[in-house]
């Protein structure tokens, strides 16, 4: 039988990663966890954009908040968002087949 230190299983180890984003600078962003992730997917089924929600929790550094994520979403290209959602669903574990309806779920999307 496998043994497990208890404190190592409940202890927060979501991967982080640096994403260069062009003629802006590099942030650091981190995966949601399963709750985290869950509990977006239930606010999109309730009609809520989550988008924001999802990149203020994910961003590592800067840390911004969901009113600060919004202001930003207004100045920045879609593909730059695009492409930061992209590496947070990877480092949260819903990329690849999952991907499109992750992302859409994380979008509030149906």
């Amino acid at each position: 039988m496998a043994t497990i230190d208890k404190a190592a299983l409940l202890r927060p180890r979501c991967p982080e990663q640096d994403v260069d984003l062009p003629g802006v600078g590099t942030v650091r962003v981190r995966g949601l966890t399963r709750a985290e992730v869950l509990d977006i997917g239930r606010r999109a089924n309730d009609g809520e954009n989550t988008e924001a929600s999802a990149l203020a929790l994910a961003m590592v550094d800067p840390k911004l908040t969901e009113d600060e994520v919004r202001q930003w979403t207004e100045v920045a290209t879609f593909g730059e968002l695009e492409a930061l959602n992209h590496v947070i669903n990877k480092l949260s574990g819903i990329a690849g087949r999952a991907d499109k309806e992750a992302y859409k779920s994380l979008r509030g999307e149906s």
